[in-house]
């Protein structure tokens, strides 16, 4: 008698390996609405995978045996354990021959929609540079400052950190700065509250907001090598020293060619393989 849908091996497979891709966990650790959406895409990839293993592609397509060792141990790998491993197995009907089966069937599929993206248009200098003009808006990069800081942070119950000794002692740091990065980078590791005062006070290059609002208005009003007055948000006290500007630009054709010429490949593979896929009958 031929198996039922709910219990063909193959289907077994795909759903543990969707619990895998679209939720990083075991199917056994799914919740029962991670559970319903694993069973609805991998019913859906099981049929559209019976579809393409009956066509005239498929005779012909082959899974070498290394292949097949690699992709068993990669899988095997994401649990924590071999007796981990043989449990789920276990749990979902499966010994390992089984469960090699269900994978041959999965990498025999994968095999063949690789050969039929592979009949794909080739993408050209001109398809590169026609995407990257009409869309130009993607590659502009805005006005962004490297930025240091020195915080202290306000708290009551410590004599140090009242607000007003907290102003105080940062207003004394802030009188003795001129702007210098080293000198600021210094005291930034001596007094800072900030985590970044393991790394000089450096923040980092930011754009427009990133940062609180009221230090955002403060850094986008500087001048390069330029420290801010006192600026209060909810983490504390700040003064800010604006490092380097950096003027809004458009990303050079050359620099993002490559991610450009990837993206349309990709694009034209999948959609070579799903209009194959609708070709096939039912």
């Amino acid at each position: 008698m031929t198996p039922t849908l709910e219990h063909r091996p193959e289907l077994a497979y795909i759903e543990l390996r969707t619990a895998l891709d679209s939720f990083e966990k075991p199917l056994g650790k799914l919740d029962e609405a991670e559970r319903q959406t694993v069973r609805a895409r991998s019913a859906r990839a099981y049929e559209i995978g019976a579809r393409a293993l009956a066509s005239d592609q498929a005779p012909d397509v082959h899974v070498p045996q290394e292949t097949l060792d690699h992709a068993l141990a990669e899988i095997r790998g994401r649990y924590p354990d071999e007796a981990g491993f043989a449990a789920e197995l276990e749990a979902h009907g499966f010994d390992l021959a089984s469960f090699r089966e269900a994978l041959h069937r999965e990498l025999r599929l994968e095999a063949m929609l690789d050969r039929v993206a592979n009949r794909s248009a080739q993408v050209s200098d001109v398809d590169v540079k026609l995407f990257y003009y009409l869309h130009l808006e993607r590659f502009q990069v805005p006005e962004s400052r490297t930025v240091r800081q020195i915080l202290i942070t306000i708290n009551p119950d410590y004599p140090e950190n009242t607000r007003e000794r907290a102003r105080q002692r940062l207003q004394a740091l802030a009188d003795d700065l001129t702007g210098d990065v080293d000198q600021f980078a210094v005291q930034a590791t001596r007094h800072s509250e900030c985590p970044s005062a393991m790394k000089g006070g450096l923040i980092g290059k930011v754009p427009r907001g990133t940062l609180f609002a009221n230090l955002d208005e403060a850094l986008f009003n500087m001048k390069a090598g330029q420290v801010s007055p006192i600026v209060e948000t909810e983490m504390g006290l700040h003064i800010l020293l604006c490092e380097g500007i950096h003027a809004a630009h458009t990303i050079p054709l050359a620099e993002v060619e490559g991610r450009i010429r990837e993206k349309l490949e990709k694009r034209r593979r999948s959609v070579c393989q799903r209009e194959w896929l609708k070709s096939l009958k039912p």
